[in-house]
């Protein structure tokens, strides 16, 4: 009896032992503030904000391997009514969003897209290439057509992570 319960309280701690380590090993978990998100032309060079030069959004990475992402341009319209169809026009045209399952590798993410605001991607693997540095989160993409203006090339996105605040 006594060894059952040795035995049993062993397999507990080295369970819950290895799931620390597996949250550990993600350092994408959490959510990231997006600051910045350039688009890099593919035989060109040339670099542009993709979304203005202060687009907001985020992106998160759960522990049950589920991302979201919302982001919305710098001059995203606001309107004080209920929306006109120009304007819901125009509200589109400022966001992107998606959401899916990820797996992660060192110095990899690849978002596999199952929600996606206009549904062009539904049903692919967008793979990112990351860096962190303290804080700071760098993704960048494979080469591909922009989800808003059709130009192909890389998107190349910075995010903070956000903190909780606590009263």
């Amino acid at each position: 009896m006594l060894n059952r319960i040795a035995v049993a309280t062993f397999t507990l701690a080295v369970l819950f032992q290895s799931t620390l380590a597996r949250a550990d090993a993600n350092p994408l978990l959490g959510t990231w503030q997006l600051k910045s998100f350039v688009r890099e032309v593919a035989g060109t060079g040339e670099r542009y904000n993709q979304l203005g030069v202060h687009p907001d959004g985020y992106i998160s990475y759960s522990s049950d391997g589920r991302m979201l992402v919302f982001f919305v341009t710098a001059d995203q319209p606001r309107p004080r009514n209920e929306p006109t169809d120009e304007e819901r026009i125009k509200l589109h045209k400022s966001m992107l969003a998606y959401g899916g399952t990820y797996d992660l590798s060192p110095g990899k993410v690849v978002h596999h897209i199952d929600i996606e605001w206009d549904g062009k991607r539904l049903g692919t693997d967008q793979v990112r290439f990351y860096a962190i540095e303290g804080d700071t989160l760098s993704l960048k993409t494979e080469p591909n057509k922009s989800p808003v203006d059709g130009r192909e090339g890389v998107g190349i996105l910075t995010f903070v992570r956000v903190r909780a605040s606590r009263p």
